[in-house]
C-alpha cells in the first residue's frame, strides 16, 4: 500500500468536504475548491477525515493513490488556511507594481512586463521589490510565482533578478585580467 496514500486527510474545523461521483468539493473560510479524483482511486468522508482508497495493486494504482491523497490534502489546507509564496526583486531600478488586475514588472528590459492576475489570487507589493502571492490553490500560487521568477531568474555574478524569499544564490567570481 502507498505510505502516503494510506494516511487519512484530517478535516479542520470550519471546513466542509463532500464527495460526489469522483469529485471532491471543499469549502472553508478562505474559499471553495473542487477537484476530480485521479483514476483508480475513490474517496469517502468518515469521522472528520477523508480516506482515499484505490482499486487494484498495480504500480500505477499505487502511485495514483499517493497522488490523490496529496492533492486532497492540498485542497483541504488551501480552503482552511491558504497558500503563500513570497518573491523579492534585486537589481538597480527593478520594481513591481499592481494596478487593478495587472502586475507590472520593470526588470531592466526596454519595456515593462505586464501579467494578468487570476481572479482567485491576491498579489501584493511592498516597497516596490517584495511580492506576496496568496491563494487557495497551491498549484496556481506556485505556477504564477514561477512565471514571475522566469522573467528574470537570479544570475550568479551580480545576484540581480527575481528570487524566492530565502533562496540561496551561489555567487561566482568574474573573469580576472592577468
Amino acid at each position: 500500500m502507498s505510505r502516503i496514500g494510506k494516511a487519512p486527510v484530517p478535516i479542520p474545523a470550519k471546513v466542509k468536504v463532500e464527495v460526489k461521483a469522483g469529485q471532491i468539493f471543499a469549502e472553508g473560510p478562505k474559499g471553495k475548491l473542487d477537484m476530480k479524483l485521479p483514476p483508480k482511486t475513490s474517496a469517502e468522508v468518515k469521522d472528520g477525515k477523508v480516506i482515499i482508497s484505490r482499486s487494484g495493486d498495480s504500480a500505477e494504482a499505487k502511485a495514483l493513490h499517493g497522488l490523490g491523497r496529496a492533492l486532497v490534502n492540498n485542497l483541504v489546507l488551501g480552503v482552511a488556511a491558504g497558500f503563500v509564496k513570497k518573491l523579492e526583486i534585486h537589481g538597480v531600478g527593478f520594481k513591481a507594481a499592481v494596478t487593478g488586475k495587472k502586475l507590472t514588472l520593470n526588470l531592466g528590459y526596454s519595456h515593462p512586463i505586464e501579467m494578468d492576475i487570476p481572479d482567485t489570487l491576491k498579489i501584493t507589493v511592498e516597497e516596490n521589490t517584495k511580492l506576496t502571492i496568496e491563494g487557495v490553490n497551491k498549484q496556481l500560487v506556485g505556477e504564477i510565482a514561477a512565471q514571475i521568477r522566469s522573467h528574470y531568474p537570479p544570475e550568479p555574478y551580480k545576484g540581480k533578478g527575481v528570487r524566492y524569499v530565502g533562496e540561496q544564490i551561489t555567487r561566482k567570481e568574474g573573469k580576472t585580467v592577468a
